[in-house]
């Protein structure tokens, strides 16, 4: 494995240029008159600044974004710290060159300001009919919040080529980023984005990920850090048969706000989507938000798919807003479904546990062990699946108490 390690993106642009990858473009649909998303664009003039009363910014606290909804350029970046595989490149290109690749453009203002401002883009290529050994492992680092910082990040993936990417973010910053994957025909991709910020971190923007035919993607996110997060992702099929298996856990403390709002475009025939997302609060003011949106267009005949969002609330003065929706354009499906629910502990489990000697505060953690646990060995790779364990169980600490030492 070589590791390459800069300051910024741009000091890597003596590594080899990408070669070109063909990947599946996601053909012109026709526009869905919906409340629940607005029509992409790379325009910027086709999101004017929201009040908080839209569908779409609603639950937002739009004073903490620290003005990002109307910021300019700044030139900053995070520290990047990249792990690449033989064969795999990351090159500066620009931002016409990112766009032309493919992926859903912008679906709000945060994530089209944060690909207009970001003064090119960072494109990471695994080449097509590659089989990676080792992770792809992208860390960003904040050096500070006091300072913009808008990114753009362009991931491709080649034809029937097998690879793990990890996308990690660290320290503190106020963030904007929009990153769009794209996967090629035949492709197998394990896709993992980690919010590991500081308290004070804010971090905005948008995920967009293109299936292509026959291709499947694990897409797995965990946020547990960071003071507020937004993040939309987005999940698009270019052609028949593609798969997306989406996961993510979310952990929020008192003041926290933890937003993820989802959307996947069912346009092709017989292609799957499963999501499941799980989430903790703990503290007063802490506000998770999880908007699930599933369309499914007249083309999308034999699709199959389902959506689920589970919150476990700890302790008092939290609040988990939980939106799953269906738009159906056609009866012609193998299964569509959702649900949300929001509760406490489970009393039996805890009664069962403790009926064989183990204590309430051991079997509180059991249960949230238990509820996270399967979520995160989707990810494949041990030492992060170890290190988020161990970021879970720092947060337990706060209103459980720490693990006692055998």
């Amino acid at each position: 494995m070589s590791v390459d390690t800069a300051s910024t993106p741009g000091l890597s642009a003596g590594r080899p240029a990408a070669e070109t990858v063909s990947v599946p473009r996601v053909p012109t649909l026709p526009k869905v008159a919906s409340h629940l998303h607005a029509t992409p664009s790379w325009d910027v003039a086709d999101f004017p600044v929201p009040k908080g009363r839209e569908e779409i910014w609603r639950f937002t606290p739009l004073k903490r974004l620290r003005g990002l909804l109307e910021a300019d350029g700044t030139g900053a970046k995070l520290r990047w710290e990249s792990s690449l595989p033989e064969g795999v490149t990351l090159t500066r290109i620009s931002g016409e060159e990112a766009r032309a690749l493919g992926g859903r453009a912008p679906m709000d203002r945060l994530a089209v300001l944060a690909a207009a401002n970001a003064d090119g883009a960072v494109r990471v290529d695994v080449p097509a009919e590659t089989e990676l050994t080792a992770p792809v492992i992208l860390g960003l680092t904040g050096q500070g919040a006091e300072t913009v910082v808008h990114e753009h990040v362009a991931i491709t993936v080649g034809h029937h080529a097998k690879a793990t990417i990890v996308l990690e973010h660290f320290g503190s910053a106020t963030y904007d980023a929009y990153v769009s994957v794209l996967v090629g025909e035949g492709a197998t991709v394990n896709l993992v984005e980690l919010q590991l910020w500081d308290d004070d971190a804010v971090h905005t923007g948008q995920t967009s990920i293109e299936v292509g035919r026959d291709a499947q993607v694990t897409a797995v996110t965990a946020t547990l850090g960071g003071e507020l997060v937004r993040l939309t992702q987005t999940t698009d099929y270019a052609g028949v048969g593609g798969e997306l298996h989406q996961y993510g856990i979310y952990f929020a403390d008192a003041g926290q706000h933890l937003e993820h709002r989802l959307l996947v475009d069912h346009a092709t025939p017989k292609s799957v989507s499963k999501v499941d997302y799980r989430g903790a609060l703990q503290g007063q003011g802490a506000h998770t938000v999880w908007i699930g949106d599933v369309l499914i267009r007249k083309s999308a005949e034999g699709i199959d798919t389902y959506e689920s969002d589970r919150n476990l609330v700890l302790t008092d003065g939290c609040r988990a807003d939980a939106v799953p929706n269906l738009e159906i354009e056609t009866g012609e499906i193998a299964g569509a479904g959702h649900s949300a629910t929001t509760g406490r502990f489970d009393d039996e489990h805890l009664f069962y546990l403790q009926s064989r000697g183990i204590s309430e505060e051991e079997a509180r953690r059991l249960v949230v062990f238990g509820f996270f646990t399967e979520i995160i060995n989707k990810i494949g790779v041990p030492d992060i699946e170890q290190r988020l364990l161990a970021a879970v169980t720092e947060e337990l600490s706060a209103t459980i108490g720490s693990p006692v030492q055998a």
